[in-house]
């Protein structure tokens, strides 16, 4: 930033006629003398410290539109080496467009003359002077108000028409290359204007004329959504920007991404709660009651500097909230039901990738997860592209009855079973308010982050469990991408776990070794397609079998080891045995 001494020195040192009064410089103004106008105006300049517009000049005469020191020496032709904060090297943007030989210009003239006593009116009431309708050349059609967007080179290509109080009823006039895109900016000699100084940036062309009334510096797109137009190099060279948008939610997250491009020097300007959704200047200045000048005021007075961080007041909240939460908690993370895995991992937490070969058991093992972890009270998504929804169903039933699926479709009972089915049947009715299964074939993350949203808000839970039932089916755009959608997805995968406090269970498939088989001890190259496992997940773990998957099932003990391979927190090893119990598909712990 430079200091305000040499903003001071240098307003002084070129022109020696002024005079002070409180915080402002006071001269004729030298500009109006070149130009030989019949009367010249008073020239001041903000000299506050304190002051975002400090070294802001205007002309009384408005033979020029008011700048910051750099802008007044450009008009004066003073040699740069004078000016503070002069870069010899600063690259001057390019617009990247080639300005036509025809413009607007009679054609504004002609809008300009049909602006009436009743257009005036309209401007009037919302506090827009009759200097800056003439200044930015404001006209009218007949029925709908124009207003020309005028290039850095001073002539206009399109002008946009509004319907004077209904802006949804609207249309753009003109050359249509300049109807969108970076040409779209409203008053965008104003960027130039504004080197080494501040400037407003708003939505809405109406909105624009208010805050040049009230004499600051501003530029304005079309609508909130259109502030990605504005590109962070264009506004380089300025050292504050005020965000002034509609209080939507939509503009104030565009203006929040045009804050993270801007960095330190944006501020976001907040309307005071007691303003209702929508609310804008010129809502504001439509009632005599409001005073527009003070809550414009208000609002940069208590603008911070935008950050992308939270505040450590939210932090340290944030933080002792969580620590209250973890109070009395046996495990650090959540409970599956395997007290071995449980001790060995500390609970499931982050994102715990299960390989296996195909037919170990992977599913079965992650449905019995689950529904433990249901009936805990913690809300569990299963996202399933193998199995189905009524089979997990069934199967489900099956562990919590004891009753074999073939009985169950039969109905051969005796009385203990039918017994256990009912109450099987009223807990599995229970688990269903927190136990969700998805069959999507389209998913996106953002539909899985949506997802989650609404199982929170549903059940009031702060953990949730998501199973993804298989890595290897997650849907991608095709067949070519296989690898980079695997990839993809984990990296989304791990923004969800960051953002959400959500814990993943992944299936992954392994790659078969040089003599075709899985290998007696697993590690990280086992897992298929995809290099990133090893950095994305918290727990990796191999499901082996060591049985024969073409051996009937009554012939042998369907036993299968697990094995942590790579772990952030947990040591890495043989945790023990598993035996499959069939035919109620359940897994016990050795």
């Amino acid at each position: 930033m430079i200091p305000f001494k040499a903003i001071e020195t240098f307003y002084e040192t070129w022109l020696p006629e002024a005079r002070r009064k409180g915080h402002h410089l006071v001269a004729p103004c030298p500009l109006c003398r070149r130009s030989q106008q019949a009367k010249p105006g008073q020239m001041t300049v903000l000299l506050n410290p304190e002051s975002y517009l400090r070294g802001y000049f205007r002309c009384s005469a408005h033979c020029v539109p008011g700048g910051f020191h750099a802008h007044f020496a450009r008009l004066m032709g003073i040699d740069g080496a004078q000016v503070p904060g002069f870069d010899p090297d600063a690259d001057t943007y390019a617009l990247g467009m080639q300005f036509p030989a025809r413009h607007l210009g009679a054609e504004l003239d002609q809008f300009t003359s049909l602006l009436g006593d009743a257009q005036k009116e309209y401007f009037t009431r919302l506090g827009i002077s009759a200097e800056v309708l003439q200044q930015m050349r404001i006209g009218f059609n007949g029925r709908y108000m124009v207003f020309p967007y005028i290039q850095e080179n001073g002539f206009a290509y399109a002008a946009h028409c509004l319907l004077p109080g209904r802006e949804q009823d609207h249309f753009w006039h003109g050359n249509e290359l300049f109807f969108k895109g970076e040409a779209a900016v409203y008053n965008a000699g104003e960027i130039e204007r504004a080197e080494h100084g501040a400037l407003f940036i708003t939505d809405g062309e109406v909105n624009l004329l208010i805050l040049k009334s009230l004499g600051y510096p501003a530029i304005a797109v079309p609508d909130g959504a259109d502030l990605d137009i504005l590109k962070a190099e264009r506004l380089a060279r300025i050292e504050h920007i005020f965000l002034l948008v509609s209080n939507t939610p939509e503009a104030r997250q565009s203006a929040r991404e045009l804050a993270v491009r801007l960095g330190f020097k944006a501020r976001i300007l907040a309307w005071p709660p007691t303003f209702k959704r929508g609310a804008h200047l010129s809502k504001v200045a439509a009632y005599p009651a409001m005073d527009t000048a003070k809550t414009v005021q208000r609002m940069i007075q208590q603008s911070k500097a935008f950050s992308p961080f939270s505040s450590p007041e939210k932090e340290q909240r944030q933080f002792i909230e969580f620590l209250e939460k973890e109070k009395g908690k046996a495990l650090m993370g959540i409970q599956t039901g395997f007290e071995k895995m449980d001790r060995h991992l500390e609970g499931l937490r982050g994102i715990n990738i299960l390989g296996g070969p195909p037919k170990a058991g992977k599913s079965c093992f992650f449905m019995q997860i689950s529904s433990e972890v249901a009936r805990r009270k913690v809300p569990v998504i299963y996202y399933d592209f193998e199995n189905g929804r009524q089979k997990i169903y069934l199967r489900t039933l099956v562990r919590l009855s004891d009753v074999s699926e073939k009985q169950i479709r039969s109905g051969a009972m005796d009385p203990p079973e039918q017994e256990r089915l009912r109450q099987a049947r009223e807990q599995f009715a229970s688990l269903l308010t927190r136990f969700r299964v998805v069959n999507d074939r389209r998913l996106t993350p953002d539909t899985m982050r949506r997802h989650i949203d609404f199982i929170k808000h549903e059940t009031r839970a702060d953990d949730i469990l998501v199973v993804v039932d298989s890595l290897h089916k997650l849907p991608f755009k095709d067949l070519t991408e296989r690898r980079t959608g695997i990839d993809s997805w984990l990296r989304q995968l791990e923004a969800i776990r960051d953002e959400q406090q959500v814990c993943f269970l992944v299936i992954s498939e392994l790659s078969r070794g040089k003599g075709g088989g899985y290998g007696e001890t697993p590690d990280l190259s086992s897992f298929k397609e995809s290099g990133d496992i090893e950095y994305s997940a918290d727990n990796a773990m191999v499901l082996m079998p060591d049985w024969d998957p073409l051996a009937p099932v009554a012939d042998n003990q369907r036993k299968s080891t697990l094995w942590v391979v790579a772990s952030r927190e947990a040591s890495p090893g043989r945790i023990t045995d598993y035996v499959l119990d069939y035919p109620y598909w359940r897994f016990r712990e050795q």
